[in-house]
């Protein structure tokens, strides 16, 4: 049984977050391809999608509760707050 995260940013600071978020997966060994609007963070844990963060969006991502990439991606979108703001739900 699957187990998505639900979210919606709006991030103020981009430079800032993305400096963060690729300093961060830089230590954690997870890759990260950025650009002007958007951010993708790539796990190593099987069974994990891929994590996009829109500048400002909305989208979701399937963690399947799998440890410990789901609570890193709860930690990452929770971090967006300090930036600008996030809303997160999961489902």
């Amino acid at each position: 049984m699957g187990h998505t995260l639900y979210y919606r940013t709006r991030i103020d600071r981009w430079d800032g977050f993305k400096g963060l978020l690729e300093t961060v997966c830089e230590g954690l060994g997870f890759r990260v391809v950025g650009g002007e609007d958007s951010v993708t963070v790539f796990p190593e844990c099987h069974g994990v999608e891929p994590l996009e963060i829109m500048k400002n969006g909305e989208g979701f991502v399937k963690t399947n509760l799998i440890e410990p990439c789901h609570s890193i991606y709860l930690l990452i979108l929770h971090s967006v707050a300090f930036f600008g703001s996030v809303e997160l739900w999961e489902d």
